[in-house]
């Protein structure tokens, strides 16, 4: 029996969001880095909060990373 979500994104949805999201960057490298650093932080506080996750990590921080587009200092240099 599959899990349902409580985020409804699709495969597809999530690959172009990913799209949109390193093609917006000025370095792809970068930005997977910074999709992996905010998946880690999150599972790491996913942990202590001993909450269940619904979503993985990962597809969770490219989510998030890519509604948040509009401000330029997420992709922007650190």
């Amino acid at each position: 029996m599959l899990k349902r979500s409580k985020f409804e994104t699709t495969q597809s949805q999530v690959m172009q969001r990913a799209e949109e999201l390193i093609s917006a960057a000025s370095n792809r490298y970068r930005i997977t880095v910074q999709v992996a650093n905010r998946a880690k932080r999150r599972r790491y506080e996913d942990f202590e909060n001993n909450e269940d996750a619904m979503m993985k990590p990962v597809l969770r921080a490219i989510i998030e990373m890519s509604d948040e587009l509009t401000q330029p200092e997420i992709i922007g240099e650190i």
